[in-house]
């Protein structure tokens, strides 16, 4: 039968876990909510759980797509939190300052000072990896931690708020009956998978991640590739910083994007991409944010209490870790989940047992000495 090979493959793909918690938690919300799944159109917007996962999981959908290509140069940026609550500071304030806030030029040029903060911590985090040699944890911790107080240096600590037309519709505003962060989100990773996939940026940043110093010897330019990537997250961030900010029409430099980095590591490592580096998956860091975004909004619905519910996220996090790992499905779920076929352990039979056949063909190699 070619139902069992289908089935296997399927479950050997590396988007089917992550696809598979996703629908799961998204179920487990039915019960509590039973029109959960229920889209309604009021006032010529649509409403709705599902509307509102994406809605809200928007900047960290941004982040983590940013944050994949830094991990997959084998980095890490711990400063995103901070480049989003610079960007929203920056951008708010001026907007503040304004006569009229609702001015399409005052908005661009604000919307333009806080992409280019984002871009400059980006470069910051970049030179420091790529040509100071710093471990990318030290460096990145660098703005991690100076960069939200220089936000709230900005916002003078407070939250500032604003009342522009304009800058709501980035975070809180709708198109074509949809939010408009959900565009903006799928521009940003329609473009991000268009140059990875479709051109040789992909395979670049995968070799350097794989082993940076032998792709600087076959030519190809780590350090810039590297410093590339960190300007892009970090200019992710900033969109992300401007969609928190606009959505809630406020600046807030202690509280924006607060552990948003360790949100977006998650989502990145749910969606198959290894912390050692190499090759990434885009479409799976969406639905690992989309993961953590549900489990956020299941903790809420279910009524777990707040003060359990990082434990409950938590152990969700792990069981999904545990189930794309083909070693521990092996063990605990079997041959049918476990490895590739024909892969070690991947026949049922000890690895001894299935080397025997090949000792007993092939002759041991002999030793020269010369």
């Amino acid at each position: 039968m070619t139902t069992t090979p289908r089935w296997r493959a399927l479950t050997h793909h590396h988007l089917f876990w992550p696809v598979a918690v996703l629908v799961v938690l998204l179920l487990v919300n039915v019960p509590f909510t039973p029109d959960f799944f229920s889209i309604r159109m009021t006032n010529g917007h649509l409403h709705g759980s599902l509307v509102s996962i994406v809605l809200f999981g928007s900047p960290l959908i941004l982040v983590a797509v940013g944050m994949t290509l830094v991990i997959a140069t084998g980095g890490i940026d711990l400063s995103v939190g901070a480049v989003v609550a610079i960007t929203g500071a920056l951008t708010c304030s001026y907007i503040s300052d304004q006569s009229d806030q609702s001015a399409l030029s005052a908005v661009f040029f604000a919307i333009g000072i806080g992409l280019l903060a984002a871009v400059v911590c980006g470069l910051w985090n970049g030179f420091l990896v790529a040509r100071m040699g710093i471990q990318p944890i030290i460096a990145t911790l660098i703005i991690m931690v100076a960069g939200r107080g220089v936000a709230q240096l900005v916002t003078d600590g407070k939250i500032i708020t604003i009342n522009s037309e304009p800058y709501k519709l980035i975070g809180g505003g709708y198109w074509l009956t949809l939010p408009f962060s959900i565009f903006v989100v799928a521009a940003v990773v329609a473009v991000t998978v268009v140059m990875t996939r479709k051109t040789a940026l992909g395979l670049l940043v995968e070799s350097v991640g794989g082993n940076a110093e032998a792709s600087r010897l076959v030519g190809i330019r780590s350090r810039r590739i590297k410093i590339m990537v960190y300007v892009f997250c970090a200019l992710c961030a900033g969109i992300a910083g401007l969609m928190i900010s606009s959505n809630t029409s406020a600046a807030d430099g202690n509280n924006a994007g607060l552990w948003i980095e360790l949100d977006a590591i998650l989502a990145v490592v749910i969606g198959g991409t290894s912390l050692l580096g190499g090759r990434f998956s885009i479409g799976g860091t969406v639905i690992g944010a989309l993961v953590i975004q549900t489990l956020t909004t299941t903790i809420y619905t279910i009524g777990v209490p707040t003060q359990t519910n990082l434990v409950f996220k938590a152990a969700v996090v792990i069981v999904v870790c545990l189930l794309q790992s083909p070693k521990f499905r092996a063990k605990v779920l079997g041959g049918r989940f476990g490895t590739k076929p024909g892969a070690k352990g991947g026949t049922g039979q000890p690895a001894a047992a299935q080397a025997e056949p090949a000792a007993a063909t092939e002759p041991a190699p002999k030793m020269e000495v010369s």
